[in-house]
């Protein structure tokens, strides 16, 4: 499929109503035609995998088609100016966690973005840094717990932002690394009683929300019950 049909399709699914819904959620509706992400994954996987034609996509500025370069692009093709392109570009969260959850978190890449990205003052490319962290810990399984606590370090250290947009990703990364298994569940928690003791209201929010899941009756059961298959 050739980039000019692409385009044909994104402006058939032209929607007033949805880019109305999508302003109310805080989505940037400049060039954006209303697409679902549903209509939108179901085209990626019509088209398949294709750096190329995601690279032309992402170029039309068109928010649609930027979301769609996501889910097509190959994570082995990505380079790091690329990411670093890309990035610059974000604009809107549900492109940031689109692009970082469907094709960032797979290259070579991740993890020193990750770590790097969360010192920009940009809020987009921040948020980048901490959805990673969060894709990561759900994706990557055979990551070592090291890497995650150089995460919780981090989290720490850059918690005190109350840009809605960063603190629920610093929020989100914090939940699921302590997620993963029971070690770093027990490390999650101390870093969100750490987190709390700073007394800004963005670090407050984030870890009494964190300190909440990672506790709950259900996520310790599911992590001892992981802890138990891995054993035996």
């Amino acid at each position: 499929m050739e980039l000019d049909g692409i385009i044909r399709r994104l402006k058939s699914q032209y929607n007033p109503r949805n880019i109305e819904g999508m302003a109310r959620f805080g989505i940037n509706i400049k060039n954006n035609y209303g697409c679902s992400i549903p209509f939108l994954k179901k085209l990626a996987k019509e088209i398949g995998k294709n750096h190329n034609l995601a690279i032309q996509l992402w170029e039309t500025e068109i928010h649609d088609a930027r979301l769609l370069a996501g889910f097509i692009d190959e994570p082995g093709h990505v380079s790091d100016e690329q990411m670093e392109e890309w990035v610059s570009c974000f604009d809107s969260w549900d492109l940031c966690d689109q692009v970082c959850n469907y094709l960032f978190s797979y290259t070579p890449f991740a993890f020193q973005k990750a770590k790097t990205w969360i010192y920009s003052e940009k809020e987009f490319i921040k948020r980048a840094g901490f959805v990673l962290m969060a894709q990561l810990a759900v994706h990557n399984k055979k990551a070592e717990d090291a890497l995650f606590e150089q995460f919780l370090d981090l989290i720490y250290k850059r918690s005190a932002d109350d840009r809605n947009y960063v603190k629920k990703a610093i929020n989100w990364a914090l939940r699921q690394v302590g997620k993963r298994n029971l070690y770093l569940n027990n490390q999650a928690l101390k870093t969100a009683e750490n987190i709390l003791r700073k007394g800004d209201k963005a670090s407050r929010w984030i870890a009494r929300d964190a300190i909440k899941e990672l506790k709950s009756g259900k996520i310790i059961s599911r992590l001892r019950t992981k802890n138990l298959n891995i054993k035996t």
